[in-house]
Order: C-alpha cells, then sequence, then structure tokens
C-alpha cells in the first residue's frame, strides 16, 4: 500500500508537504502542488478515509433516511437505496442507511453525533413531523418527496400527480368512460404520504375533465386482495373498462383476477400503471405505464447534496416529468 511518505520521496518534499497539498490547510506554491499531485496520481495513492475527514472537517458519510412503515414495497425503495449508495461512491461518500421509525429522535441523533454531513429523506408526507427539525439542522438535506409546505427544503420527485393524470388521459383517449384507480395499501393513504396522495389528486383530477366515471380503492399489496378489489369493482361498477393500479405487487394478480372474472385484457378491460419499467414488461400482458425512475432520483438526489455541502446554490424543487409508454395492457374500448 502506498503512504504518504511514498508520494513525499517521489515528488521530492516533506510529508507534511503532501498534507498540506491534500488538506489546504497552508498555502504552497503552484508548482510543488503540480508535483505532489502528480506523484500522486503516478504511485496511486489513495489518503486514509480518517484522514481525508479530519482534514476537511467532513465524515464523508451522507444518511439515507427510509422508514420502513407498512405497505411500503421494499423491492422499489431498494432501487432508490442503490442509486443513493452508487452515486455517492462515486463522490467518494459512504452512506449510511436508517430504516427504523424514530421520526426526529433518529435525525437528531445522528446529526448531533456527526455521523453525517447530509440527509436524505424519503417516504415524506403531507404534513411530515420531521420538517421543523429538517429545517433547522446545520446539515443539508434533499427530501426525495414534497411535503404540503416544502419552503425553506430541497425536495425532488416524480411529478406524481401529472402521471395520475396520465394514465387517466391514455384511457380517455381510447374511449373509455368508467375507470378505477387501484391505490396503495390503506394505511399508506392515513399517513397522508406525498406520493400516494397526489396520484389520487392526479387521477380524479384527469376523470373530472374527462367526463368519466371513477373510482378510489386503497388495496392491501397481496394476491388475495387483488381478487377481491376486482370482484368489488366489478359488483360496484358493472361497465367498468379502464383502470389505474398504483400498487406495484397487484400489477400481475390484477390482471389474472380480472381474466378469472371473464375479462380480457385489453379486449374487455384496460389497465395502466405507475411502476418501474421493468416490471411493467415483466406481467404477462405488458402493461401501459408511467415509469418511476428510481435510479434517476436517488442519482439526482445526492447530486443535489453534493453541491449543496460545496456551498453551491440548487433549486428548491425539482419536478420530473412523467413519461407514459404504450404497451399491450390498452386498447380502445369495446363500445357496444
Amino acid at each position: 500500500m502506498v503512504k504518504i511518505t511514498d508520494v513525499a520521496r517521489h515528488a521530492g518534499v516533506s510529508p507534511s508537504t503532501v498534507s498540506y497539498a491534500l488538506s489546504g490547510k497552508r498555502p504552497i506554491s503552484e508548482e510543488t502542488r503540480l508535483r505532489v499531485e502528480a506523484s500522486i496520481r503516478e504511485l496511486g495513492y489513495r489518503p486514509h478515509a480518517g484522514a481525508r475527514a479530519l482534514a476537511s472537517s467532513r465524515s464523508n458519510v451522507l444518511a439515507l433516511v427510509i422508514p420502513l412503515r407498512t405497505g411500503i414495497h421494499v423491492p422499489v425503495v431498494m432501487q432508490f437505496a442503490v442509486s443513493v449508495v452508487t452515486t455517492a461512491r462515486r463522490h467518494d461518500h459512504d452512506v449510511l442507511l436508517l430504516t427504523q421509525e424514530e421520526g426526529e429522535e433518529g435525525l437528531r441523533r445522528v446529526a448531533d453525533t456527526a455521523l453525517v454531513d447530509a440527509m436524505i429523506v424519503m417516504d415524506v408526507q403531507l404534513d411530515d413531523p420531521r420538517l421543523p427539525l429538517l429545517r433547522s439542522l446545520d446539515r443539508p438535506s434533499v427530501m426525495i418527496g414534497f411535503p404540503a409546505e416544502a419552503e425553506g427544503l430541497t425536495c425532488i420527485d416524480l411529478d406524481f400527480k401529472v402521471a395520475g393524470e396520465l394514465c387517466v388521459e391514455r384511457l380517455a383517449g381510447l374511449g373509455h368512460r368508467v375507470v378505477a384507480l387501484v391505490g396503495s395499501p390503506p394505511e399508506v393513504y392515513v399517513r397522508g404520504t406525498a406520493f400516494a396522495q397526489r396520484v389520487v389528486q392526479g387521477f380524479t383530477a384527469a376523470a373530472d375533465r374527462n367526463g368519466l366515471s371513477s373510482s378510489v380503492h386503497p388495496c392491501e399489496a397481496a394476491p388475495g386482495a387483488a381478487v377481491a378489489v376486482a370482484e368489488q369493482l366489478l359488483r360496484e361498477q358493472p361497465a367498468l373498462t379502464g383502470v389505474v393500479v398504483h400498487n406495484e405487487p397487484l400489477l400481475e394478480p390484477l390482471v389474472d383476477a380480472f381474466e378469472q372474472l371473464g375479462l380480457r385484457v385489453p379486449g374487455d378491460l384496460s389497465i395502466t400503471a405507475i411502476c418501474p419499467d421493468e416490471l411493467a414488461e415483466s406481467v404477462r400482458v405488458p402493461v401501459t405505464s408511467v415509469a418511476l425512475p428510481t435510479a434517476e432520483l436517488g442519482s439526482r438526489a445526492v447530486e443535489l447534496l453534493m453541491k449543496k455541502l460545496d456551498g453551491e446554490a440548487v433549486p428548491d424543487a425539482t419536478l420530473l416529468a412523467p413519461r407514459l409508454t404504450e404497451r399491450a395492457s390498452t386498447a380502445p374500448r369495446n363500445a357496444p
């Protein structure tokens, strides 16, 4: 392993000069700095993480706060986590994953012990109890999600309201007049989870705008629940021909449940969804969907945080425009 003394010997300077070149704590001549940097590159020297942290007064660690509450679809959450970790490593940062439902106490514990330089916060609620603390901390933060009052915060997310609208607009454009939203588990709405509420807002607004008959059905993420909600929908809305799904584990079970009840997809019933592309493509009948850009959201959240750590200005709000991809699950309404 290359040591700082090896770099000093190669560059013809003292070890302390190499240290000053790395930390910037004392001025050195441009010629000396360039010679040290050339030796570092040639020898492949990597400063010890602890030394870097001491030199910069940083831990080089980010916290990713993902409370694993009931109703959360863990595979999708892990896609976010992988993206955050991968991007953080490109910036020479590690990630501390906080999954417990600790609320403000957990955030303050991490901040007060200087374990992390900054935080990315997920599972944002419209009236999120963590907001006052996030606004008061002396460490930068980025929220993946938008609370109802986002002033003084840095937030990024998919525009879920528009995502809900796009799904309905596609069904309306195909002539469907009776539609339903099969949504997240009930507890997600009870908590006031921001993205789920905004999908409902977009779905309802687009249905009203197009004069469609519509209904919203929170649903547990279990195959048995898919059968129950399909039966309920056909019982309560016998003219139903269009469904929007915002509940990833139910996508395939719902297609199966409707077909078991005698409805062909898309011959009798068109289905759209908000979910990752790879999931929509993997269903037996590939589903027309609005993509959930987990990789882009995670990566851009880290980039925003890095800029904040460097003292650069960043936008308060970043909303990613949804895109809808047509697949085999949608077709013109088979009007009588």
